[in-house]
């Protein structure tokens, strides 16, 4: 008996996880679902948001 083609590809991993690199994402695990076809990434934290550089001065000054 012939397996079925698998509906992910390592492309489409490589594709997700490098997507998530350039994000700036912390990858802490991947999970693949092979019947559905969905690559969860999990990530170790949230990315932060670039700060304003009003947030930049009060934090270098320590300004109330």
């Amino acid at each position: 008996m012939a397996r079925s083609p698998s509906p992910i590809k390592q492309t489409d991993v490589t594709r997700a996880l490098r997507g998530a690199v350039a994000a700036g994402v912390e990858i802490a695990r991947v999970e693949i679902d092979c019947r559905t076809g969905s690559i969860v990434i999990l990530t170790s934290r949230t990315p932060s948001a670039p700060a304003a550089p009003y947030d930049e001065w009060k934090a270098e000054s320590n300004a109330r």
